[in-house]
């Protein structure tokens, strides 16, 4: 049975990059949780990783965003380049979150290259991709 499930998303957090002109690089992440109950924490460490967002060199900003009844949270992230990105990669309190929950779920991620920053697009053709996926009910 296919079931429907909301796609929420958190307010635009500005990284010091928002507002350049440039090329951009969107990149998008899926962890898809093995137990709802790891979801709750989950959002708190995202929550955590986004109010460092406006130190984060080369970041234009990010979206969190979940499904809950399907179990899926993650991340639409805009990076001034891939350097930008590794170094958040890198970043101590990202290895610290992705070491604290391995195990706990499955994570994907895609990236794609834009001329410029447009949220609207971005954001829809990142909401394009997280709800083209059927999502079975389990229960």
């Amino acid at each position: 049975m296919r079931m429907r499930t909301r796609l929420l998303r958190s307010s635009w957090t500005p990284g010091p990059d928002h507002g350049r002109d440039g090329p951009v690089l969107v990149s998008v992440t899926d962890f898809r949780l093995n137990r709802v109950r790891d979801l709750p924490g989950v959002h708190r460490a995202a929550r955590q990783l986004a109010d460092g967002w406006p130190e984060l060199e080369g970041a234009y900003g990010v979206w969190l965003w979940a499904r809950p009844a399907a179990r899926r949270c993650g991340a639409v992230a805009v990076w001034r380049n891939e350097a930008a990105l590794h170094r958040f990669i890198a970043w101590q309190p990202h290895v610290d979150i992705m070491r604290a929950y391995r195990g706990r779920g499955a994570l994907t991620s895609t990236t794609w290259r834009s001329d410029a920053f447009d949220p609207e697009e971005t954001w829809a053709r990142a909401r394009t991709r997280l709800l083209a996926e059927p999502v079975l009910d389990t229960a």
